[in-house]
């Protein structure tokens, strides 16, 4: 067996990022730019109101001072002319700064007659005025790789950007394997169970931006496994589940060999997710989950997580964890690094006394990961965990 965190290293060996292509900006969202994206215009690109009142000029700013107001600038229809000193121009937020002005006075700060008003209130010391390129300029950049947010969006639209390059989304196939198995919706016989780990997985794939392709159920023969393994050929990444151990039903491994697997490793020191594999198959990394449905599901995010975000250029790093205080007392943990389902509340963990891999109820209770390391002595409350939150 071979640690975690050998296992990620031996897995980030398998793959690499992937190209790029190009997306409207509408299909951006939560994909990761894959090059450095430059402004193709000022931002505000004209010097601009940043408050509804009246352009005027500096040095006609004080108290009691009376103005001709002999037009007006609103957002998209600016003022054309140029402001003389002793008249002022009607404006709105975000209209274009008048050529002349270099002060807006706000109109709670006015008394209007007419075409006349006049400065009541000087004690407003800014200028009230935007500056043409005060957010960004043409040429100022979003540096690649990053994870597109909303607010990326929205800044790469007021940068004039229509197409933007990302990293292509991995495909992921996804394998379910067993006799055992039927499709939720399907009348399960008296010896089967509903297949819930394929489900999961694929919810977690798409999730962080890839396509997940789940694939028929594979059964415990060499047949069906060869079959399923053919549906995936083309795929970036294939995940299968169950049939990794050393049972007599167990034919993952044996089958993806006769196809030519080169196996990187087989078995990690944890729990749940001991029987875990991995290799390359043609040009797709490969990883064999436990059929467990939580090892599945734990395993996913401890190993396939971290794999498709090097593959979407975000670099080779387990998944983030953070630091809690344990809620009460935890006995001494075994030999192998136990990622134990918790809750966090409050930055404080209670680790849930249900650990069994075959109980998703107290995996969807869960709001993190608390891990124990090898060996780790008893703790008690108050004291500091490593979490990884889900």
């Amino acid at each position: 067996m071979i640690t975690v965190d050998d296992a990620l290293t031996k897995l980030f060996a398998l793959v690499d990022p992937l190209p790029a292509c190009m997306v409207g900006l509408r299909q951006a969202a939560g994909r990761v730019l894959a090059q450095d994206v430059s402004a193709r215009r000022d931002q505000p690109p004209f010097a601009a109101s940043a408050m509804d009142g009246y352009a005027i000029r500096s040095a006609d700013y004080r108290q009691g001072k009376s103005l001709q107001v002999v037009g007006e600038s609103a957002a998209g229809h600016g003022w054309d002319g140029n402001l003389a000193q002793g008249n002022a121009i009607r404006i709105f937020t975000g209209a274009p700064l008048p050529t002349g002005a270099d002060h807006i006075v706000i109109q709670e700060n006015v008394a209007r007659d007419g075409d006349r008003i006049t400065i009541t209130d000087t004690t407003d010391q800014g200028a009230n005025i935007r500056p043409k390129g005060g957010d960004f300029r043409i040429g100022d950049q979003i540096k690649a790789p990053r994870l597109l947010t909303p607010a990326d969006i929205a800044l790469l639209a007021a940068m004039n950007i229509a197409q933007v390059p990302v990293i292509r989304k991995p495909v992921v196939a996804i394998i379910a394997t067993g006799d055992e198995l039927v499709q939720p919706g399907d009348t399960p016989g008296p010896d089967q169970i509903i297949a819930s780990n394929s489900y999961g997985l694929a919810a977690l794939v798409t999730a962080v931006g890839c396509t997940a392709r789940l694939l028929p159920i594979a059964r415990d023969t060499v047949a069906s496994l060869e079959q399923a393994f053919a549906l995936a050929k083309d795929a970036d990444l294939i995940v299968t589940i169950g049939g990794a151990s050393v049972g007599d039903h167990d034919l993952v491994g044996q089958v993806a060999a006769s196809l030519g697997m080169e196996r990187s490793f087989y078995k990690i020191a944890m729990r749940p997710g001991k029987p875990l594999m991995a290799g390359k198959l043609g040009t797709a990394a490969m990883i064999g989950l436990p059929g467990n449905p939580v090892s599945a599901m734990v395993c996913g995010h401890v190993f396939v997580l971290p794999v498709l975000r090097k593959m979407l250029g975000l670099g080779a790093a387990a998944a983030g964890t953070q630091i809690a205080q344990l809620a009460h007392d935890v006995p001494a943990n075994g030999p192998r690094a136990h990622y134990t389902r918790a809750q966090l509340d409050a930055g404080r963990v209670t680790i849930f006394d249900r650990q069994d891999s075959s109980l998703l109820t107290v995996l969807a209770q869960a709001n993190c990961l608390a891990l124990r390391p090898p060996h780790d002595p008893a703790r008690k409350a108050g004291d500091a965990v490593q979490i990884l939150p889900l």
